[in-house]
């Protein structure tokens, strides 16, 4: 059996059967048919969760008159993207905020729940960061694409007809290499502050891991936000005009 946080254990003891059925439809078999929801899925499951009460408690308590914590959070959140995009992708970048935000606070959650005694942060393992550098790759070429249609290929031959096999093959391991910088970078922060911040618990139990407690804190902010930004760094430039 391998080791289960509280809250995994939980939704193992309700959920494994459904989990397995469904891991073995699809071809997937866990090392451990009793316990199938491993903590990595069982802390993304949670971030969820945290995160649709939240949505819905913005939307129940939205007041023009009397705007509460909760909407003020969401605003910051909001108007924080909306400037970022604004600046990078210019104009027509509305539509774009209801990717971002999102995909913010999901990053976000997962990093700080390290913090809390009791949970993992789910970018700490590399599947996380991989599974939200996919999305964010296949999302802003699927907007190049709507945004350009068959001329968003022209992003990738270069100005020069004759080089344009050699850059193509240039700009396409350019764009994966995209996917491994998000991943590693996320990651390698997450799992590094976990490991310093697990060590020093172990070593020094008061005082001085509240240091490094602050510092994991201001990691999680800082790669939640480099994250975000090169997000829409690739996003601007997908649905940017020729010039």
């Amino acid at each position: 059996m391998p080791h289960q946080l509280p809250f995994t254990a939980l939704l193992n003891k309700l959920f494994a059967a459904p989990a397995l059925a469904l891991l073995n439809a699809l071809g997937i078999h866990p090392h451990s048919p009793a316990a199938p929801i491993s903590n990595m899925v069982a802390m993304e499951i949670l971030v969820f969760l945290v995160m649709v009460v939240f949505f819905i408690l913005v939307r129940a308590t939205l007041s023009v008159e009397k705007p509460g914590a909760i909407q003020h959070t969401a605003e910051f959140f909001d108007g924080f993207i909306k400037n970022q995009s604004h600046e990078l992708i210019g104009h027509g970048y509305e539509p774009f905020t209801s990717f971002l935000v999102p995909l913010g606070i999901f990053i976000l959650l997962c990093n700080l729940l390290g913090v809390i005694p009791g949970f993992e942060a789910p970018t700490a393992d590399p599947s996380v960061p991989l599974g939200c550098a996919i999305l964010s790759f296949f999302y802003y070429h699927m907007h190049g694409i709507r945004h350009h249609g068959f001329g968003y290929v022209k992003q990738f031959l270069g100005p020069v007809w004759w080089l344009a096999p050699l850059m193509l093959v240039i700009e396409v391991a350019s764009h994966l290499a995209r996917v491994m910088s998000l991943t590693i970078r996320l990651f390698a922060n997450m799992f590094a502050g976990d490991m310093v911040t697990l060590g020093f618990f172990s070593l020094v139990p008061i005082g001085v891991p509240i240091v490094f407690l602050l510092l994991h804190i201001g990691v999680s902010v800082i790669q939640t936000f480099i994250f975000v930004l090169l997000s829409t760094v690739y996003l601007a430039g997908a649905v940017e005009e020729a010039h």
